[in-house]
């Protein structure tokens, strides 16, 4: 694997500011050339595991040692380089066997592009039982050049068998303050925009993410439309607020779908039927993730929007989040009530919960604008 020179950073790992002790660790690693063949990154939601996991691919990958501008780089940041693959859950329960079997009968072919390749394993908690056992001596003696990077919650959470055959790596919550310093500085934007950009991406590296993309952002502005609008809709016009969302995160995917079946059309001659077939079906999982993704960022703006709700029901008098769109904050908030704003962030997290036992995206959201709009019809009690 390629390593760095001692006095430098790779750039790849810039995107880990907000992490300056694992940050410092992996840049003394790649520098080094000690890089683990296994990681565990272990920390909540929002602290940047998956990027982290992301530079380090590119650490690994890129014959730069991970200048973030090579094209190895740029695919990897763009999620579509094949030697870089992502795995997560397949069933409500946990890792399938089949899944871990998959990636078995992967591990030992050679990269496509590169000289190495790593496979990122997401929800690592829900190894368990065979899949676990299956996967247990390739984590432990991958083939040369072969890395991967598990990422759970806690140590705890992961079978002791798996854990103790990776390197552990605990990652912090960010604090507001500086992921919002950290999102301003690398956009150059103004605070608003900076909160906004967190209170849906959640992290400060997708946060930037969240900012370059007209089409991301375009999903947050539906959902705002969609949430102001109920008092006065129908529930007709409910179900078509929300495939204007649903078609607002797919609309992106177009353009990685032609580019994928690009790609394969140009490989087509020189792959044998089974390899073409495992790349279809890596190409279908990519778009599953992509949009599984948008759809988390869509329900995590309307949770937003109702949390500003929800402060000034209760008068506090701390600064909104969505402070671009505070009339309709204080129209919805001065028509509903406290319990019917918590009733509707709760139809929020159902929505999640739906999302994430894999129904579907429009179902899910029409489901969730028609609960929110029940919630919020609940007349004001006095304050």
């Amino acid at each position: 694997m390629p390593s760095a020179s001692p006095h430098t950073m790779p750039r790849a790992l810039g995107t880990l500011s907000q992490q300056p002790r694992v940050q410092r660790f992996l840049a003394s690693a790649v520098a080094e050339g000690r890089l683990s063949h296994a990681y565990l990154f272990v920390g909540a939601p929002g602290s940047g595991m998956l990027e982290a996991a992301y530079a380090v691919a590119q650490c690994v990958v890129c014959p730069n040692g991970g200048d973030a501008d090579c094209d190895e780089c740029i695919r990897i940041a763009h999620r579509t380089h094949p030697d870089v693959r992502y795995l997560k859950p397949e069933s409500a329960t946990g890792y399938l066997v089949s899944q871990v079997r998959d990636l078995i009968a992967d591990v030992p072919l050679a990269p496509v592009r590169a000289k190495s390749k790593v496979y990122i394993v997401d929800s690592a908690g829900l190894l368990r039982g065979a899949a676990a056992n299956a996967l247990l001596k390739t984590i432990e003696e991958p083939p040369e050049g072969v890395m991967f990077i598990l990422i759970a919650r806690s140590v705890a959470s992961v079978l002791p068998t798996i854990a103790s055959r990776c390197q552990q790596i605990p990652f912090t919550i960010a604090l507001p303050d500086a992921a919002e310093k950290a999102v301003e500085l690398a956009c150059g934007i103004t605070g608003v925009d900076a909160r906004v950009a967190l209170s849906v991406a959640q992290t400060p590296e997708r946060a930037v993410e969240f900012l370059s993309s007209p089409a991301r952002r375009e999903v947050r502005r539906c959902v705002v439309r969609a949430v102001s609008g109920l008092a006065r809709d129908d529930s007709w016009d409910v179900l078509v607020a929300a495939k204007e969302i649903v078609e607002a995160v797919r609309a992106p995917l177009a353009d990685i779908k032609s580019a994928q079946e690009a790609a394969l059309g140009e490989r087509a001659d020189y792959l044998a039927s089974s390899a073409m077939k495992q790349i279809e079906e890596a190409n279908k999982r990519e778009l599953t993730a992509r949009e599984r993704s948008g759809m988390i960022e869509a329900l995590a703006a309307a949770e937003s929007l109702l949390r500003d709700v929800l402060l000034r029901c209760e008068g506090v008098p701390a600064r909104i989040v969505n402070e671009d769109v505070a009339d309709v904050v204080d129209r919805i908030a001065a028509a509903s009530s406290t319990e019917g704003v918590v009733r509707a962030l709760d139809a929020v997290a159902s929505a999640s919960s739906d999302l994430a036992h894999n129904v579907t995206p429009q179902l899910t959201i029409e489901v969730m604008l028609l609960s929110v709009k029940e919630a919020l019809a609940c007349p004001p009690s006095s304050r």
